[in-house]
């Protein structure tokens, strides 16, 4: 079982920025996928961002180039850039890989933008 472990929410203003990291068990360059997704209280979960196995990235559009996902090999870590933060950003973020075809999910991490 792959084991994935958010770290990096909290609260920040508007406007700011904040990293998020996802800890993996495995070396991230072996998922053929990995992602980030949100849900905000009230609301269902939704993609945020995703790279696959070749390194290709896709966003939602209510990102609009404000975030980056990327992931490092030397460290097992998958991150969340985020820039230019919205109060409409806040929401709880996690985690999410797929490997040797079975999904894994981290706890979550959360983040509140203030205004």
């Amino acid at each position: 079982q792959v084991q994935l472990v958010e770290s990096g929410g909290g609260l920040v203003q508007a406007g700011g920025s904040l990293r998020l990291s996802c800890a993996s068990s495995e070396n991230v360059f072996f998922f053929n996928a990995m992602g980030w997704y949100r849900q905000a209280p009230g609301k269902q979960r939704e993609l945020v961002a995703t790279i696959n196995l070749a390194g290709i990235t896709d966003y939602a559009d209510f990102t609009q180039g404000r975030f980056t996902i990327s992931r490092d090999g030397g460290t097992n870590t998958l991150y969340l850039q985020m820039n230019s933060l919205k109060p409409e950003d806040t929401a709880v973020y996690f985690c999410n890989g797929m490997f040797l075809r079975r999904v894994s999910w981290g706890q979550g991490t959360q983040v509140t933008v203030s205004s």
